[in-house]
């Protein structure tokens, strides 16, 4: 798994910092673990692990309703009652990311990754995956301090680390839904934003063994969205939105699509379709992170100015 990646010193700058891009992208994904129709152990029917009432309630609150505020509550409910389970300390760091908290991720990251390792003796599989998960977070935590171009190369070992993790996850349980999740999403980041990586064999991972399927739906639709394949993206966004139709962060991802596929198209239809998506997200945008609502706020601004330059 390690050959995947070029000697450090052959990489170009500009990949270097796509890299870095990569990397902090990814502790936003960290969140992504939840199906909330199943009790305890949100991926597995088999076998079940015990993750934790609040974590999965955690879960639910960002996956199946986007209510960010309400996930903040549960974690800390969660970091109280369940403090063994590595998974609530990653999204903490997340929500820290979001928030642009820098202290706060540095150290739920450092917690992650050691209440990861103490796991791996008595369940590998998880052990080794949230090992993988808090190398992660204390790349984006080295960036954050470092600069994205200073701080690559040290990106790039931390790579190296972290397929290392992933990889003994799989030696461990190759099939399983949240160990494929987790890495066809990384996967899936790595092919849309560097060279040595395929995003078919990535979609394929997500679609074949990952789970559950709303968040495998979601995944497929951001790749393709980054791909500029709008019409596979909307599919995809269409088939989640079925099953979270709650969710803002949905229609602001099928605006996303919408608009892109309208400035391809020269649609103006599809146009006012998007903004009616964003208004749509906009709508619960007191659940969401603030930084985020702006960012929604802004796109759609841009639309409408795409609209009135379509008109003149």
């Amino acid at each position: 798994m390690i050959k995947r990646f070029p000697p450090a010193q052959a990489t170009v700058p500009a990949r270097l910092t796509k890299l870095a891009q990569v990397a902090i992208a990814a502790t936003l994904v960290l969140n992504v673990w939840g199906n909330p129709s199943v009790a305890a152990d949100p991926f597995r029917s088999k076998e079940p692990r015990n993750i934790g009432n609040n974590t999965e309630a955690a879960f639910n609150a960002i996956f199946q309703k986007g209510d960010y505020k309400a996930a903040e509550s549960y974690l800390q409910q969660a970091l109280s009652k369940e403090p063994n389970e590595p998974l609530a300390y990653a999204m903490k760091a997340s929500l820290a990311y979001t928030n642009k908290d820098w202290a706060s991720l540095e150290t739920y990251s450092k917690k992650t990754l050691e209440i990861a390792q103490k796991l791996t003796s008595s369940d590998p599989l998880r052990g080794n995956l949230y090992t993988a998960v808090g190398h992660f977070l204390e790349g984006a935590v080295i960036m954050q301090r470092e600069g994205t171009v200073s701080a690559a190369p040290k990106a790039l070992s931390r790579l190296r680390e972290i397929y290392k993790h992933l990889d003994q996850a799989e030696a461990v349980a190759a099939n399983d839904a949240e160990l494929n999740l987790l890495k066809g999403y990384m996967d899936l980041m790595l092919a849309v934003n560097l060279p040595f990586a395929s995003p078919e064999q990535a979609i394929e991972r997500l679609e074949k063994n990952a789970g559950p399927q709303y968040l495998v739906d979601r995944g497929i639709a951001l790749a393709y969205r980054d791909l500029k394949r709008y019409d596979r993206a909307l599919e995809y966004a269409e088939r989640a939105l079925k099953m979270t139709p709650d969710n803002p962060e949905l229609y602001y991802l099928k605006a996303q699509i919408q608009r892109g596929m309208a400035k391809k198209d020269k649609n103006q239809q599809m146009m006012q379709e998007a903004i009616n998506n964003f208004d749509k997200a906009l709508t619960k945008q007191a659940q969401l992170p603030a930084g985020l609502v702006k960012q929604i706020q802004r796109e759609r601004r841009l639309t409408v100015r795409d609209i009135a330059k379509a008109q003149r």
